[in-house]
């Protein structure tokens, strides 16, 4: 989305989560309504909860698509991670370069920026900014309106619930 969006939406998420994936298709419902026309960004933040021992990789691999393909590759990564559906460990670490190939991502480059470990200092990052924040646990979002903290949205919500903070919010 835009980043200079009247609200932006920072989403600390793993992506071994269940209800970070069910939580990721509200966003994108929320994307579609208020993102083409600027309303709203939506920022993603990794924080890979310990008991997801895969998630951290995982978010390397996005990271890595990221380096590779830029803003748009990164979140076809994560969209598709998302639609596999393989939540609780059980993703195939193959399934990380195949989707790498999907998206149209050079694979032996991905497979060298993976293996390589060069994205881990960014999940880092994500951790303690996201500890910094308070986050506990995810899907967790902080909402900005004008760049000023105006609320949280904590847990899957619906995206009616969603919907109405952000009509509030542009009011």
């Amino acid at each position: 989305g835009n980043l200079n969006a009247k609200i932006i939406i920072v989403e600390y998420s793993d992506l071994e989560c269940p209800f970070c994936q069910m939580f990721h298709k509200t966003m994108n419902q929320i994307m579609n309504e208020y993102g083409k026309d600027g309303q709203v960004a939506w920022v993603y933040r990794h924080f890979p909860l310990p008991m997801h021992t895969k998630s951290p990789k995982e978010s390397e691999a996005a990271e890595c698509a990221n380096k590779l393909g830029g803003n748009t590759k990164f979140w076809e990564f994560v969209n598709r991670i998302f639609d596999v559906g393989s939540m609780n460990n059980s993703l195939d670490p193959a399934e990380l370069s195949k989707t790498a190939g999907v998206i149209g991502l050079d694979v032996s480059a991905f497979d060298a920026c993976l293996s390589g470990g060069t994205m881990k200092s960014i999940i880092d990052a994500s951790l303690v900014s996201g500890q910094k924040a308070g986050v506990q646990g995810t899907p967790h979002s902080i909402v900005l309106v004008n760049n000023k903290v105006v609320g949280t949205i904590d847990g899957a919500q619906p995206y009616e619930a969603v919907k109405a903070a952000i009509d509030s919010a542009l009011k």
